[in-house]
């Protein structure tokens, strides 16, 4: 990261920028419109009024935005003529689209998506003349190695490169340091960088909202000795609107919720839904074994998506536990308690499919507990 601590002081903002007002009308355009988060924030900038321009993945599903009024494009940030177009006559652009999971059939689509993506959207944003670009990191780019001696990380942690693990974070990564060397080069670009985000609209799932689903599917008997950071995805996208308001210029800022130990987190789903609770601890090497098998049988062999991906099993030995207090001192950021992301998830994936008819018939719902 470019911001580094000077005898453990927090550094002070690099650049004064007055709040802005986003006023009804404003026309704003929003990538990857469609996805979990990026349908989060698009309802909350249409609650303000705003003329949205929706940039869509060509052939993607995109009935999250039924009955939204915007302007829908399809246009794959690929393709950087498609993006200049969505974007012209915009005055701020929220850059969320991005290849999230642990696996792709084509290993190639992280860089093209997550990297050169980027790259065309700054392009175009610079070409339509924004005042604003609302990048969608993640905090999957910072260092959380000395997370057990110092606590939770920080927008000042930087990561050992090694420990990236997967083309998502370190696509992610370098996605980062081009929007910081456009940013040093006079773009105006403030940095979002959520957490673990669960509740209503993930369809796909996303890597977070699968661990809900395989809980009430009963494929979560076990828990590993983890820790997210767990935080509602609609205060993802007020986070995201107040780092447009209230957000300096190359500054990034964590949008999460409560520090959950895994285990919590499965106890919660037990209490909300009346389900099993997890009954032991799945050992590290075990949890990578099963990876590595399914990696090779599922992955390489039968080309699909692994139900235990090597990159979450890593993951899952690492304490991702975080800190958003520059969010909360400098944007005025709050949000929820976690078990009620956890309980809107739940409901939402059982309302919408995602549960078999068996594991659906057990479910008894009750008011999750604090």
């Amino acid at each position: 990261m470019a911001e580094t601590k000077a005898n453990g002081a927090e550094p002070a903002p690099a650049t004064s920028t007055a709040r802005r007002v986003l006023e009804p009308g404003t026309r704003v355009a929003v990538t990857g419109a469609s996805g979990f988060i990026g349908t989060a924030i698009t309802r909350a900038l249409v609650a303000r009024h705003l003329d949205i321009a929706a940039l869509l993945e060509p052939g993607a599903r995109h009935t999250s935005l039924d009955g939204l009024p915007v302007t829908r494009f399809e246009a794959d940030v690929r393709d950087a003529t498609a993006v200049k177009q969505a974007i012209d006559g915009c005055r701020v652009v929220f850059h969320v689209a991005a290849v999230y999971r642990f696996w792709s059939p084509d290993p190639t689509a992280f860089y093209r998506v997550n990297v050169d993506g980027t790259r065309n959207v700054l392009a175009a944003a610079a070409a339509a003349g924004c005042e604003l670009v609302v990048y969608t990191s993640s905090v999957g780019t910072l260092g959380l190695e000395h997370v057990a001696e110092r606590g939770p990380a920080d927008e000042t942690c930087a990561p050992h490169v090694d420990h990236l693990f997967g083309l998502y974070k370190q696509s992610k990564y370098v996605a980062e340091h081009e929007v910081l060397r456009a940013t040093a080069l006079g773009m105006p670009v403030t940095l979002v960088l959520p957490t673990t985000p669960l509740g209503p609209g993930d369809h796909t799932p996303t890597p977070t909202g699968r661990l809900v689903v395989d809980y009430l599917n009963g494929r979560m008997p076990g828990w590993f000795d983890t820790a997210l950071n767990i935080v509602d995805v609609d205060d993802v996208a007020a986070g995201h609107l107040l780092a447009a308001q209230r957000g300096e210029i190359g500054r990034s800022y964590i949008v999460g919720g409560e520090n959950l130990e895994l285990r919590e987190i499965l106890a919660q789903l037990a209490r909300c839904t009346g389900l099993p609770g997890p009954r032991f601890r799945v050992p590290r090497p075990a949890a990578l074994g099963a990876a590595w098998v399914s990696e090779l049988v599922e992955g390489k062999l039968l080309h699909r998506m692994p139900h235990v991906p090597l990159e979450g099993a890593r993951m899952a030995s690492t304490r991702m536990v975080f800190s958003d207090a520059r969010a909360r001192r400098e944007l005025g950021y709050r949000s929820r308690p976690a078990v009620e992301a956890i309980e809107r998830s739940a409901r939402w994936f059982a309302e919408n499919g995602y549960v078999s008819e068996k594991r659906l018939a057990a479910i008894h719902w009750a008011a999750p507990t604090a």
